[in-house]
């Protein structure tokens, strides 16, 4: 495939920024969390399995409404209705692999690409070579549990007494209380300060996350607080690798048992890493990354 962006016509007639970095006969596509997020902590992916020995083709790209993609007006309920379902990222997921001409692939995610790849490996497992789920739990009331509890541990009693009453007010705009988020920020998603994912302005996305997840990482009020997918796990057919951060939002508990919940899979974790490990520590990450891959090509 040739390297480089390239923009893709859906059937929807929206259009999606891809982008390839890489050569070699092995491809791996990237699923970016958010959603609503955005693409670019895939950005080295190709550079860093190079640098563990190993030659991958990486493709990436913005979902529908992230950063360099089209943005619906998700204010129009009929739109929203419709492009705004599971049902229409995991499809897009196929559309896309499907136009770029990808078969026999790995398929990684972050998050809530996480969530994308275990959906992906039961319903179009066919295509898959193996399939990479990074920082995302099958049961999404294991992570509510976890992340009140990082919550309770990390900030003062009466920091955590103010958020929630915030959330009940549904303030989340309030300074105060998006300085605590900051906080946990920094402790479970983002630990290498400053970021490379901070921008200088808001680069959108919002419609998507706010409808998924909510006003942030830590409280869900979204799409994804009825997610729930443990009794579908024994239908992944193909080899898995579940990453974790050592110190993320995500427990770790819920990773190993998702490992052993699906037939062929192993749990790894990347010390110091929070949420965003493969940028926290991409030594590791992508150490465990190159090692999956060569084990499954020599399989």
């Amino acid at each position: 495939m040739k390297t480089g962006t390239k923009i893709i016509t859906l059937d929807n007639g929206y259009h999606l920024w891809t982008n390839t970095q890489g050569e070699g006969d092995i491809h791996l596509l990237a699923l970016h969390g958010g959603p609503g997020g955005n693409h670019e902590y895939w950005e080295d992916t190709a550079a860093q399995l190079k640098k563990q020995g190993l030659n991958v083709q990486v493709t990436m790209y913005d979902q529908l409404g992230s950063l360099y993609s089209d943005q619906p007006d998700y204010s129009d309920p009929e739109i929203a209705k419709k492009y705004l379902t599971y049902e229409y990222f995991l499809d897009e997921v196929d559309e896309v692999r499907e136009k770029l001409g990808l078969d026999n692939f790995y398929l990684i995610g972050q998050s809530w690409g996480g969530l994308l790849v275990q959906e992906y490996a039961v319903k179009y497992g066919q295509h898959l070579k193996g399939a990479i789920i990074s920082s995302m739990v099958d049961e999404i009331d294991d992570y509510v549990k976890n992340v009140n509890a990082l919550r309770e541990k990390t900030l003062p009693k009466e920091a955590v007494d103010f958020m929630k009453e915030c959330e009940a007010k549904n303030d989340y705009s309030n300074p105060k209380y998006q300085e605590y988020v900051q906080v946990m920020n920094e402790n479970y998603i983002d630990r290498k300060q400053p970021s490379k994912l901070y921008h200088l302005k808001d680069i959108g996305g919002d419609a998507v996350y706010n409808a998924f997840q909510g006003d942030n990482e830590f409280v869900i009020t979204g799409k994804l607080k009825d997610w729930h997918f443990r009794d579908q796990l024994k239908n992944i057919k193909v080899p898995t690798l579940v990453t974790f951060g050592e110190h993320e939002s995500m427990p770790l508990a819920t990773g190993k048992k998702m490992a052993e919940l699906i037939p062929n899979a192993k749990f790894v974790t990347t010390p110091n890493g929070g949420h965003h490990h493969m940028v926290d520590n991409p030594d590791v990450y992508y150490k465990h990354l190159a090692d999956f891959i060569r084990e499954c090509e020599q399989a």
